[in-house]
């Protein structure tokens, strides 16, 4: 892959600094790449035993994230490995089309896989580039990755982040970032409960992958409305020739209030789905009953983050653990965004983190509240709660000048940043800092 100009500058007041970063699907890795870059050494925790596979499909837009891309070095691999967006014809029960969505309506200008996002990120920061012009290059095994465990307690003290775990010895790091989603395990241990912090938007959204015999269900990307639920079925191009795969389905239904259900027990997540669609028309009983063999179940609430501080101390949150929008909010770009200003306002600040972390915040909070506002209509949009609703969003779908300024009010929120150029900013005297050695307990 091919790397952007580097530059890594260090001062002799600035040690290298150890930082812990939970969380390894976006913005973890994305931080830990333009930490170790900045000569930080990272480390990711993630509690999954390995990188998640399956998932949605993601995006990005704007010059504002594509720039990030761009200065990271990913751009290409990801553009490499983009699906293309997919188009949706919305249907009647008879099958009968009633309005399409355009790829690019839902896959902005950049679409990809999670799973293979988070893979690009993840090969990306184990092998971060040092120094200037001339210097040997990459640096091997620059970031620590902690696969199958998570933090069970951090304390704060003079000389770090004090952090247990439920399976690795206790160990000690400068500084601690929560990267780790909607449902942070460092936020809920540092900042309080999770309910103090997250709003429920009521709806809930599920996908999962069609089994093989379900394959005739995948065959024409379509979904069916009706009040207050939405199923779709269709295929990823870029998955079409996965051994095995048929296709994947992708749901959002309403709901008055929070679900009672166990969010590590894959069953009670099914049962709630299946409940959900009880009754429900057109091939929708097909559809669901496919969930019961489903091994790669996504299930969530649509709900927003709102944090009223992002960081206290040494601990800081990141992306939708600090600001997310489950769905349409754009969040994956703004992780993305997040984690450059971070690492960026870090190195800039020469070990200052309480004011890395102040200007992190005030760079970039107006920028991701004015995206989350999008994910507060995103139920509403996919699953609207009357037939007369329904009828109205299919009526804006076959308008083509409502279609295009939809598109252009999500050109507008993506763009209203102005980012600095931090590699060039600390790469005015680039320095040797030399390969990274691996991280010891402290």
């Amino acid at each position: 892959m091919t790397q952007p100009p580097i530059t890594t500058t260090t001062t002799a007041s600035a040690r290298p600094q150890t930082v812990l970063i939970s969380g390894a699907s976006v913005a973890g890795p994305a931080l830990a790449y333009w930490l170790a870059r900045y000569g930080y050494r990272p480390t990711v925790i993630e509690v999954a035993p390995a990188l998640r596979g399956g998932g949605f499909a993601v995006d990005f837009r704007g010059a504002v994230q594509l720039s990030v891309l761009q200065r990271m070095g990913v751009l290409d691999a990801i553009r490499s490995r983009a699906t293309g967006g997919s188009p949706m014809t919305f249907i009647d029960a008879r099958g009968d089309e009633l309005a399409a969505m355009p790829p690019e309506f839902a896959g902005g200008e950049l679409e990809i896989l999670r799973s293979e996002l988070s893979r690009i990120l993840y090969e990306h920061s184990l092998r971060v580039p040092v120094g200037g012009p001339g210097s040997p290059g990459c640096a091997a095994a620059a970031t620590e990755y902690l696969f199958g465990d998570s933090l069970t307690s951090l304390t704060e003290a003079d000389d770090g982040v004090h952090v247990t775990f439920e399976r690795g010895a206790p160990r000690t790091f400068d500084l601690v970032v929560g990267a780790d989603g909607l449902h942070s395990t460092v936020r809920r241990l540092t900042f309080g409960p999770e309910e103090e912090f997250v709003s429920h938007l009521g709806y809930y959204v599920a996908g999962w992958d069609l089994p093989q015999d379900a394959a005739g269900l995948g065959a024409r990307p379509v979904g069916y409305s009706e009040p207050g639920r939405l199923a779709t079925v269709g295929r990823a191009p870029r998955r079409t020739a996965e051994p095995g795969y048929a296709g994947e389905t992708f749901c959002v239904f309403a709901s008055q209030g929070e679900l009672s259900y166990d969010r590590r027990d894959p069953q009670s997540q099914k049962k709630a789905i299946a409940q959900a669609y009880t009754g429900a028309g057109w091939r929708t009983p097909e559809v669901i009953d496919t969930v019961w063999a489903a091994d790669d179940l996504y299930f969530d609430s649509i709900s927003r983050v709102d944090v009223p501080h992002w960081s206290t101390g040494r601990i800081a949150l990141l992306g939708d653990a600090a600001y997310g929008a489950t769905l349409g909010g754009m969040g994956t770009g703004s992780a993305a965004v997040g984690a450059y200003v971070l690492a960026g306002e870090l190195a800039l600040a020469d070990g200052d983190h309480t004011a890395a972390f102040t200007r992190y915040e005030e760079l970039l909070r107006p920028y991701v509240t004015a995206c989350q506002e999008g994910g507060r209509y995103t139920g509403e949009f996919l699953a609207p709660a009357t037939q007369e609703a329904i009828d109205a969003r299919n009526a804006a779908l076959n308008d083509p000048a409502t279609v295009q300024a939809l598109l252009d009010q999500g050109h507008t929120l993506s763009a209203a940043l102005t980012l600095p150029d931090y590699p060039a900013l600390l790469g005015a005297a680039p320095t040797q800092t030399g390969p990274h050695q691996p991280h010891p307990d402290r």
